[in-house]
């Protein structure tokens, strides 16, 4: 009865154990300031990212776009979104990693890539 009763609740507190795992926001989620370091100067931006994989981008001189097909791989974070720069559409992908507070990663585009560093807010 003891082996029995101990096998149950190990089963059980594994379980609780996996769900709580499987259940947690991965560490992107948030929002944070970022400077895109782009070559026209450093632009300040907010990037909003949602669990459900959804958020947006907004600045000053690029105005506010949604961004899509955002992935978490553990500290991990990549999407895409489309500006407006200069009456032109530009689509950017970004890859990133989050570290506590901070996030820092790189936009690429069809005219290169540039670095992306910012903190929760």
């Amino acid at each position: 009865i003891f082996m029995k009763n101990f096998t149950k609740g190990w089963l059980a507190l594994t379980l609780v154990a996996l769900i709580g795992c499987a259940a947690s926001t991965p560490p992107a989620v948030g929002v944070w300031g970022v400077e895109m370091n782009t070559p026209l100067g450093n632009i300040p931006a907010t990037l909003t990212i949602n669990e459900d994989g959804s958020g947006s981008m907004g600045a000053d001189q690029l105005g506010e776009a949604p961004i899509s097909g955002i992935t978490f791989d553990g500290n991990g974070v990549a999407f895409e979104t489309s500006i407006d720069a200069q009456g032109q559409s530009l689509t950017l992908q970004f890859n990133g990693s989050i570290d506590g507070d901070s996030l820092s990663g790189e936009f690429g585009s069809d005219f290169g890539s540039f670095g992306v560093t910012g903190s929760r807010q």
